[in-house]
């Protein structure tokens, strides 16, 4: 059986445990406070699910979810993801992030820093960080379903984002490739792809309303709005 280990099992981590156990798949949760935390979740989750370390996460995890606040992304281990496809939610966001000048000036992205710091033996995938979790829990449905919504990947390992296809199908969704990692910077905070894709009314504040499905023709056209 495949399983999905999760480092940071906050919003999104806690959203994509249940879709993937929903979907079948094995779930090891982590965070950064201790597995005994993790108690309630892995309860409600059901026989599925068990709680780790983060290094144990990695270690277990077919696909590993990092979902844990960028500034926190050098702590994240190294040795247990090599090798591995690792799926990346996170956003920078100053206010919580502090500053980092590289982000700021537009020379790299979140992404590409967690790929240096992770080394050339894993391979990062950008994905789920540019919906809203509720939209996330509420949007999923099976494969070739009429209303299935898409989610941008981005990644520069082709093995690595198919792998990351076949967990976000499993988990409910359609992928559209945004291309390399450096253009995950096309659906992060900011840009016409973040968050008003899967609400009802994109031009509204999204996290005030419902979601909505979007098929992958319509992500496209919001990550061709973000090229300009």
């Amino acid at each position: 059986m495949a399983t999905l280990g999760l480092i940071g099992s906050g919003h999104i981590g806690g959203t994509l445990a249940r879709l993937a156990v929903d979907g079948g798949l094995d779930v090891v949760l982590s965070n950064s406070r201790g597995p005994e935390t993790l108690s309630g979740l892995v309860s409600e989750l059901g026989p599925r699910a068990r709680a780790a370390t983060p290094a144990e996460a990695a270690a277990a995890g077919d696909w590993v979810v990092v979902t844990v606040p960028f500034k926190a992304y050098t702590a994240l281990p190294r040795e247990p993801l090599a090798g591995k496809t690792v799926i990346d939610t996170n956003n920078y966001y100053p206010q919580r992030d502090g500053t980092f000048a590289a982000l700021d000036d537009g020379s790299t992205t979140s992404s590409e820093l967690l790929q240096r710091h992770l080394g050339e033996s894993a391979h990062v995938v950008k994905a789920f960080n540019n919906i809203f979790f509720k939209h996330l829990a509420s949007l999923s449905r099976p494969t070739g379903a009429a209303d299935r919504t898409a989610l941008p990947i981005a990644g520069d390992d082709p093995g690595a984002k198919r792998d990351a296809a076949r967990l976000l199908d499993l988990l409910g969704y359609d992928v559209v490739d945004a291309g390399a990692l450096a253009e995950g910077r096309l659906f992060e905070p900011g840009t016409p792809a973040y968050g008003a894709p899967y609400a009802q009314e994109p031009d509204a504040p999204f996290m005030n309303q419902e979601g909505g499905p979007a098929p992958a023709a319509e992500v496209r056209a919001f990550l061709a709005k973000a090229k300009g």
